[in-house]
C-alpha cells in the first residue's frame, strides 16, 4: 500500500506570510536565559547570492551566537511563470518550456508532462522508445547526482572533488548531444516516444561510460570516506525523523536516508521499470551522512539499469504510429503531400487532446517530480501544474537545522539539493 504524501500547494503565500511576520519582529534583542544571564538573538540574511546557497535562495536565519534558532526560506528570485506559460502554447510546443524548471533534470520534468498527455490520449508508447527514455532518464539521474556531489563536497571544502564529478558530467552531455543533437534542454522525449532513434556509435559510447562510472563511484568514496572533516561535517547532522518528512510530502533521496525504501520506479512502475532489476539504497537515521551515502549508491544502480536496458532493447518503432500525434517521417515530406500537410498542421496547430485531467508521477533524482494536465478538447492545455520535488524538500530544511551551529546548516543545505528553478518555476 503506497504511503500518502501531502503537497502544499499555497506553500508561496504562507511562506512570504510567515517571513514579513517574523522580519517585523525578529532583528537583535536580548532576552533572559536564566538568572544573571542573556542571551543575543541575531538575524542574518544569508542571501539571495551567497556563495554557499544552491541557486537564487535567502535564508532569514535567527542566531543564537552560532546556533540556529530559527530559519525561513525566501523564495521567488527566479519565478518565470512556466506553467502559466504552458497554458498558452500547443501540447507539444510545452515541452521545451516545462523542460527548463529543474534545469538539472530535464528529461524527467518531459517525461512527466508526456506521460499525463500520453494518459489522456490514450497512446501506448511502443517499447523500444519505452527503453530509451529509460537510458536516458538514468543517464540524466547520474549527472543530476554528480552535479550534487561536486557542488556539495565545494561547500565543504574539498575541492577537487567538483572537478572530478564535472568529467564524468562531461561525457554525459557529450551523450546527450550525439542522440539529441543538444548538451541541456534536449527535448528528446516527445509525446508517443522520443526524438528520434539512436545513432550507430551511440551504444558503445554509452556501455564504454557504463564500464567507467563505477570505478569513478568508487574513487568518490575513497577521496571523501577517508576524510575526517567531511565525515565530521555530516555525521549525526541534519537529523529528521521518517514521520516529520512525510508529514511534509518529502520523496526521493530524503526520504530513502530514514529507512523508508519508497520509489515509484519499484512502487508504480513506469516505462518498463518493471522489466529491470535493481535495488533501493536506504540509509538508517537519517543524517547528512545517509543522504550522501544513498545519492551515492543510487550511482551503480543506475548504471545496471542502463546495462540492462541496452542489452534488453527491443527492436522497432521509436515513436507511436499514430499520425495525429506524431510527425510524419522526414523522408516523406517530399514524395507525399498528405505527409506535408500532415506535418504543416501538427506544427502550427498542434494535436487536440479530449477533455479530462490526469496527474503524472514519476521518481526523479530530488524524489517525485508530478505533472497534472488538464484538457479542455482543444490543442493547448487548460492547466498545467509540476509537483517538484525541490519545493517540497525546502521545507525539510527547517526541522534539519533546528538548534544546530551555523556551519552544520551549509552542509544540510547542500546535501538537501535544492534546485531554485524548479521551486520557483
Amino acid at each position: 500500500m503506497a504511503p500518502e504524501h501531502r503537497d502544499s500547494g499555497g506553500g508561496h503565500a504562507a511562506l512570504t506570510e510567515d517571513y514579513r511576520r517574523r522580519e517585523a519582529s525578529v532583528t537583535i534583542s536580548s532576552e533572559p536565559a536564566g538568572e544573571g544571564e542573556t542571551h543575543e538573538l541575531m538575524t542574518l540574511n544569508i542571501g539571495p547570492h551567497h556563495p554557499a546557497t544552491h541557486g537564487v535562495l535567502r535564508l532569514l536565519t535567527t542566531l543564537e551566537g552560532e546556533i540556529v534558532r530559527d530559519i525561513v526560506p525566501i523564495i521567488g528570485y527566479v519565478h518565470t511563470g512556466i506553467e502559466k506559460t504552458a497554458e498558452d502554447k500547443s501540447y507539444w510546443k510545452v515541452i521545451p518550456v516545462v523542460e527548463r524548471m529543474d534545469y538539472l533534470a530535464y528529461y524527467f520534468n518531459a517525461m512527466a508532462f508526456c506521460g499525463a498527455v500520453e494518459t489522456l490520449l490514450g497512446i501506448e508508447v511502443p517499447p523500444r522508445a519505452q527503453y530509451l527514455r529509460v537510458i536516458h532518464l538514468e543517464l540524466n539521474r547520474i549527472m543530476s547526482h554528480l552535479v550534487w556531489l561536486g557542488t556539495s563536497a565545494l561547500d565543504l571544502g574539498a575541492i577537487s572533488m567538483f572537478w572530478y564529478c564535472f568529467r564524468e558530467r562531461e561525457k554525459i552531455l557529450d551523450l546527450f548531444e550525439m542522440s539529441s543533437g543538444q548538451r541541456m534542454h534536449t527535448r528528446y522525449i516527445q509525446v508517443g516516444g522520443v526524438f528520434e532513434d539512436i545513432p550507430p556509435g551511440f551504444e558503445e559510447k554509452v556501455r564504454a561510460f557504463c564500464r567507467d562510472m563505477p570505478n569513478r563511484a568508487d574513487q568518490y568514496a575513497d577521496l571523501l570516506e577517508k576524510n575526517e572533516i567531511v565525515l565530521e561535517r555530516l555525521r549525526g547532522t541534519g537529523v529528521v525523523d521518517q514521520e516529520t518528512l512525510l508529514g511534509l510530502g518529502v520523496t526521493g533521496p530524503l526520504l530513502r536516508a530514514t529507512g523508508h525504501s519508497w520509489d515509484l520506479r519499484k512502487a508504480q512502475p513506469y516505462s518498463s521499470y518493471d522489466h529491470f532489476e535493481f535495488r533501493i539504497p536506504v540509509g538508517t537515521i537519517g543524517d547528512n551522512y545517509d543522504r550522501f551515502r544513498v545519492r551515492h549508491a543510487e550511482f551503480y544502480e543506475s548504471v545496471k539499469i542502463i546495462e540492462q536496458a541496452l542489452d534488453g532493447l527491443p527492436e522497432g518503432p521509436f515513436i507511436t504510429p499514430d499520425r495525429k500525434v506524431a510527425l510524419p517521417p522526414r523522408h516523406e515530406l517530399a514524395t507525399s503531400m498528405e505527409a506535408l500537410i500532415h506535418h504543416f498542421k501538427l506544427v502550427t496547430e498542434g494535436f487536440r487532446v479530449p477533455p479530462g485531467e490526469c496527474y503524472y508521477p514519476i521518481e526523479g533524482p530530488r524524489g517525485e517530480y508530478g505533472c497534472f494536465v488538464r484538457a479542455d478538447g482543444s490543442a493547448k492545455p487548460a492547466r498545467v501544474h509540476m509537483r517538484d520535488p525541490s519545493f517540497i524538500n525546502l521545507q525539510a530544511l527547517r526541522p534539519m537545522v533546528m538548534d544546530n551551529y551555523l556551519a552544520d546548516m551549509i552542509a544540510t543545505l547542500a546535501m538537501l539539493d535544492p534546485i531554485l528553478g524548479g521551486v520557483d518555476r
